[in-house]
């Protein structure tokens, strides 16, 4: 709980902790006098959390039977929708030989099974899905990358943009 944003007030001049409780927080966590720079925090919404894996979820239930290899789960839809839509981080390994490197794919595919790995020559690539957990990304990003998904998603199934998320509003 200690990493949790102290809450506070803008009074006009000078950020007022809102209680005793958060002033006490402040206490612990700064120096008098030193400088701080601050950053706006956005909370998540639980609902629209959840309203996300209910729309790929959905999506995914109905996706058509050709499309069940690539994506098996309703995970691997998401995930290979983040990194296709650019939220992966993305790894690269030269290796001596084209062989080497379709060996190193054969090592790699087992521990990830929803990264992209490709292999062109002796060059392998690895793209992984950033991680949307609350610590690991915010409200903003979270708002951006769930948008990013949708629209993949609708643009997979062939409908027209913000179907998916229309479809589990109720």
């Amino acid at each position: 709980m200690t990493d949790a944003p102290i809450t506070m007030r803008w009074d006009g001049e000078a950020m007022v902790p809102l209680s005793q409780f958060w002033a006490a927080r402040a206490d612990k966590a700064f120096v008098v006098g030193e400088i701080y720079r601050l950053v706006e925090h956005h909370d998540r919404s639980a609902n629209s959390q959840r309203h996300y894996f209910a729309c790929v979820h959905a999506a995914w239930q109905n996706l058509p039977d050709q499309m069940i290899e690539i994506y098996p789960t309703p995970e691997h839809l998401r995930k290979k929708a983040l990194i296709r839509k650019g939220y992966r981080d993305e790894r690269e390994y030269v290796c001596a030989t084209k062989s080497a490197a379709l060996d190193l794919v054969r090592t790699i595919r087992p521990l990830d099974d929803y990264a992209i790995i490709e292999a062109r020559e002796n060059v392998v690539r690895i793209w992984t899905a950033k991680s949307q957990s609350v610590p690991a990304m915010g409200a903003k990003p979270f708002q951006e990358s769930k948008q990013a998904v949708l629209d993949f998603i609708d643009d997979l199934l062939g409908v027209e943009r913000g179907a998916t998320a229309k479809s589990e509003a109720a």
